[in-house]
């Protein structure tokens, strides 16, 4: 990546560029994780939301897909996807949505998550249904039923009391990012023990990003790296054990020189995710000492040392700290091939 060279003068900013050959880059090395498994993984695409990116997945042979919403979950069937977990619990005029999708894609194969008996019940009456995952909360707290007698007892249920065909068990584990790789695995392999009793019975899905360097060694696991396609600041400096790339970038520019050592660009939080504090939006890559002082919905005003070399309309680049809900915020890409914006690949941003 050479951002030095890039032809700027079509380029607008705020945005998003995506270098292709690193995308490509960061799909091969995921591959290499599983050991040309590609059966084994199913990457989230709520961090790309974007048709193009999953079919740059499918044509590698990766074609089985996790995604948050139900516009996610057709995007992947559009984008020629085998089979769609939508790996969230689908309640209200969501459940009859996705049943749509089956009678609308047959090609794909279409699962959600159920962790209540109620659940499952609706999910039954559907016509067609989709098969089911168990969703698990092994300590995230966040969804899913503990191990225990109650998944037991879901278990039959599913199995006795409806019609549904049950695959296998989601067991997300999006609380353990450890930078040290053997405390995250030892916490990991905790998690899990927790359902070890089922492994001969049914499929296990496990993980996320952090803990792909954990379960790509359990061949029983099917991963679901998401990030990883992307790449992020938070992640490379996390993860370092890791060797993807970051295949996208912001582009911003300075609108404004306000007072001295004070410049501002046009990165504001409408732009970039902001749950994280200042200091971990995102990282320039062309600018050294530097601190961003604040944020509104369309400045970024920055601290610098070299005020007067710095002029308005100069452009950074920079890697956001947390990439999935960036890309949220953006409608496209902009492809660069070449040193060169070649096209654009449109996201569906922040339509659910």
């Amino acid at each position: 990546m050479q951002i030095e060279r890039l032809n700027l003068d079509k380029i607008d900013s705020p945005s998003l560029i995506l270098f292709e050959d690193r995308l490509q880059g960061n799909i091969q090395q995921m591959i290499a994780e599983v050991n040309e498994e590609t059966n084994r993984l199913m990457p989230h695409v709520k961090t790309n939301k974007c048709q193009k990116v999953i079919e740059a997945m499918v044509q590698q042979g990766i074609t089985r897909f996790k995604a948050a919403t139900i516009v996610e979950t057709e995007l992947a069937a559009k984008a020629g996807a085998k089979t769609v977990l939508l790996a969230h619990q689908p309640v209200g005029p969501k459940i009859e949505k996705l049943s749509k999708l089956i009678l609308q894609y047959p090609q794909t194969q279409f699962s959600t998550l159920v962790d209540n008996s109620k659940t499952a019940q609706l999910l039954h009456q559907t016509n067609p249904r989709p098969s089911v995952y168990i969703d698990v909360n092994n300590g995230m707290n966040r969804s899913g039923i503990k191990p225990g007698q109650g998944l037991t007892n879901l278990i039959e249920f599913i199995q006795n009391e409806t019609d549904l065909e049950l695959i296998g068990l989601h067991v997300y584990d999006g609380h353990l990012h450890q930078s040290d790789l053997e405390i995250r695995k030892n916490e990991a392999q905790k998690g899990l023990e927790k359902v070890g009793d089922f492994f001969g019975d049914f499929e296990i899905i496990a993980g996320g990003t952090p803990t792909f360097s954990v379960h790509k060694n359990n061949k029983r696991l099917i991963c679901s790296p998401g990030t990883s396609v992307f790449h992020d600041w938070g992640y490379g400096e996390m993860l370092k054990e890791q060797h993807f790339e970051a295949a996208v970038l912001l582009v911003t520019r300075v609108i404004s020189k306000p007072t001295e050592g004070i410049v501002t660009i046009d990165l504001g939080h409408k732009a970039v995710a902001a749950e994280n504090p200042i200091d971990r939006r995102f990282k320039i890559l062309n600018l050294e000492h530097y601190e961003l002082l604040s944020q509104s919905e369309e400045h970024g005003v920055l601290k610098v040392k070299n005020w007067d070399e710095i002029e308005v309309g100069d452009v950074f680049f920079a890697i956001p700290y947390h990439i999935c809900p960036t890309v949220n915020l953006h409608h496209q890409f902009g492809v660069i091939r070449q040193n060169s914006l070649t096209e654009y690949w449109p996201t569906m941003a922040a339509t659910r």
